[in-house]
């Protein structure tokens, strides 16, 4: 059944020079929020239907809708909620291509959307940042009855990115004029969505708007602390304290936790065990914090009076706690105590070997880190990543090595590799980089070298390099080279496995 849409359509006649339109779907008379449909089972989508419908898209994006719809009728593809969204992922920044489909779906009898395709297109005219369309379009979906909690978390990031505040408060207006009422659990989920983007401004303004109308609870209060702890602003994340505090709402031990840690990253310590001791009754996430950040900066007595304190108190504590003492430790040049804490220590985990390592590569002690590195694979323990990246740092330098022979120069191995890859262009730019006397070689990035070459190639690449290394005496360097080369030999082997099945 054809209609016209009274608001969207002034818009898309601007933006499309056509008039009318088609409603979403049936409406229903509901005045509470609905909820997530069931999904549906679509049939599996055909790559070169999709690619046929999304090459018209594109290139017929501007074209009149009877020359697009045309061209998509002759296509003759399967139409499906899956294959809209996967549309919407295809085109997630233009909105143009994923409107002009809406439009067609709207046009194919027994098709009807639902609020996860809508919520999804709501999405992209988010990201694109076409807020005109995208409020038309919210405003269809309220008088619809398709919106839940998902499309206040999409709409009020959308409006929120572009600064439309006036539009963020107004849309739990309009929301509750529809039949959706004003709801705290709401406001909650949005105030946390705009706290995981960074939009932290943004969700207290709303907050603060919306009081009137909602009240926020203790969760509201939590979620904008740890959203002003999380972008630096221990000001507006203390003021946010005050207030909650005032309020009679008590604060969460993780909420206190994320303060202290802003009180250590900005090297207020005295803050930082001031707010430790107002809690009443700390646990192990707490002293671990605590003792981690006093071990990271050096203050050892500080961190083994807290330590002997959590231990009278009979909280046990985990290896992560440990694994701060123990490079604590190692750091301050006591090598002999951290290697017995690690002895002491029934079940290591990785945490602790990397604690100790670290401490050692701090010492400039490189070749005992890499000892410790061969004792954690013996025992089981599997290296990570960071791992590797660690060691070789520890060993080259943070800039990587440069040796007299031209067999053990990092930078020679690394455009060799590039060059392997076929990357010529990333080649040149780097040997410019290194032979320019005026500009300085940037830090080499070991994380993308090891990324690089996690490959066939990468993995005879790092069996040579060690075997090289190996002749000329780096016996460390070669085993750490060698075992990464195994690692990916391994990896490869078992996804072919995985393949095969």
């Amino acid at each position: 059944m054809a209609m016209a849409w009274s608001r969207l359509g002034r818009h898309l006649t601007k933006l499309l020079h056509h008039s009318h339109r088609r409603t979403l779907t049936s409406s229903s008379s509901s005045p509470t929020l609905p909820p997530l449909p069931k999904p549906i089972i679509s049939p599996p989508i055909d790559p070169a239907q999709f690619l046929r419908v999304c090459t018209i898209l594109y290139q017929q994006q501007n074209s009149p809708i009877q020359r697009l719809h045309s061209h998509l009728r002759n296509c003759e593809f399967e139409l499906s909620h899956e294959l809209f969204l996967q549309i919407c992922n295809k085109f997630p920044l233009s909105w143009r291509p994923v409107y002009r489909f809406f439009e067609y779906t709207q046009s194919q009898p027994g098709f009807v959307h639902n609020s996860i395709t809508l919520n999804k297109m709501v999405d992209v005219f988010g990201k694109s940042k076409n807020i005109e369309l995208l409020w038309d379009v919210l405003h269809q979906m309220a008088d619809l009855r398709l919106v839940n909690d998902q499309t206040f978390r999409i709409a009020l990031k959308a409006l929120a990115s572009a600064r439309e505040l006036g539009k963020c408060v107004d849309f739990f207006h309009l929301m509750n004029s529809k039949g959706v009422l004003y709801n705290l659990e709401t406001l909650n989920k949005v105030v946390e969505t705009l706290c995981d983007a960074k939009l932290v401004d943004e969700a207290r303004l709303v907050v603060f708007k919306l009081k009137s109308w909602i009240k926020p609870s203790g969760q509201t209060y939590n979620c904008l602390i740890v959203g002003f702890c999380e972008v630096g602003d221990q000001i507006e994340a203390s003021k946010i304290w005050n207030l909650m505090v005032d309020k009679g709402f008590e604060v969460d031990i993780d909420v206190t936790n994320k303060m202290m840690e802003r009180f250590f990253k900005d090297n207020q310590f005295d803050q930082a065990l001031k707010l430790f001791r107002s809690v009443n009754d700390p646990g192990l996430s707490t002293y671990r914090l605590a003792i981690t950040w006093m071990c990271k900066r050096g203050k050892l007595s500080q961190a083994h009076v807290l330590f002997d304190e959590m231990r009278k108190r009979r909280i046990r504590a985990d290896n992560a706690t440990l694994a701060a003492l123990v490079y604590g430790l190692a750091s301050k040049g006591r090598v002999r105590e951290a290697y017995k804490i690690v002895e002491g220590i029934k079940n290591p985990d990785i945490a602790v070997f990397h604690g100790l390592m670290k401490g050692l590569l701090r010492l400039k002690r490189a070749s005992e880190a890499t000892q410790v590195f061969r004792e954690m694979i013996n025992g089981g323990c599997e290296p990570t990543m960071h791992t590797y990246i660690m060691l070789l740092q520890g060993h080259m330098g943070k800039r990587g090595r440069k040796g007299a022979d031209p067999v053990l120069n990092f930078n020679s191995i690394f455009v060799g590799g590039l060059i392997k890859m076929g990357k010529f262009l990333e080649a040149t730019k780097f040997v410019e980089r290194t032979m320019s006397g005026g500009v300085e070689v940037p830090r080499f990035d070991y994380s993308k070298f090891l990324h690089d070459f996690s490959n066939e190639e990468g993995i005879v690449m790092f069996e040579e390099v060690g075997k090289r290394l190996k002749e000329v005496g780096l016996v460390d360097l070669a085993d750490i080279f060698i075992r990464y080369g195994e690692k990916m030999t391994t990896r490869d082997r078992r996804r072919r496995v995985i393949k095969e099945q």
